[in-house]
């Protein structure tokens, strides 16, 4: 006997999300590698964006206190605030992303100076902190669209997964942000 498939489970406008949620993460995740792995760098030319940086840095920062005001007010029944906190924690993030993408495009990339055991946790934290940002787009996505339906068990499971590592990568991009940079500070 056949399982009865639920309504949500073949509703065509989750099976268009989920199809638009791949495309977007793909050419996200394919944009980010074309520019950190693949493109030539070459000089920045006039454009200094060095100041970049500790933009990046600071939105988040920003992040990281907007997600956790956001799980404060849900965990208070403020729903409408956790709404907005929400939005603004991804806005943030997107800015970081497009500030990140842009740095860069123009600058390339900044090299780890450090030595020692030093080298090792800054490379453990960054590696671990690429590969679970790759998650966040998805899952934020798939979040917002769940609670955009009013599908709050649903929601609700992606969030659990998805709040401990958007903190963390929200932390650690921080982290390694004053790393790098105290690594370069060295040498100069």
């Amino acid at each position: 006997m056949a399982q009865a498939r639920t309504p949500q489970a073949d509703d065509p406008s989750d099976r268009q999300f989920y199809l638009f949620n791949a495309v977007v993460s793909a050419l996200a995740l394919a944009l980010i590698g074309w520019i950190l792995l693949l493109r030539p760098t070459g000089p920045a030319g006039e454009l200094d964006l060095r100041f970049l940086p500790a933009v990046n840095a600071a939105l988040n920062s920003l992040a990281t206190v907007l997600l956790v005001a956001g799980w404060v007010a849900v965990k208070r029944r403020a729903v409408r605030v956790h709404k907005r906190l929400m939005v603004a924690a991804f806005a943030t993030s997107s800015l970081f992303l497009v500030g990140y993408l842009t740095y860069h495009y123009v600058h390339g990339d900044t090299r780890y100076q450090g030595a020692g055991a030093i080298r090792i946790v800054y490379f453990a934290i960054l590696i671990s902190h690429v590969l679970l940002s790759m998650a966040v787009v998805p899952m934020a996505l798939s979040a917002f669209w769940f609670a955009w339906k009013k599908q709050f068990a649903r929601h609700t499971r992606v969030t659990r997964i998805l709040l401990p590592i958007w903190l963390y990568v929200s932390v650690t991009g921080v982290v390694i942000f004053f790393m790098l940079r105290d690594s370069v500070a060295q040498l100069q």
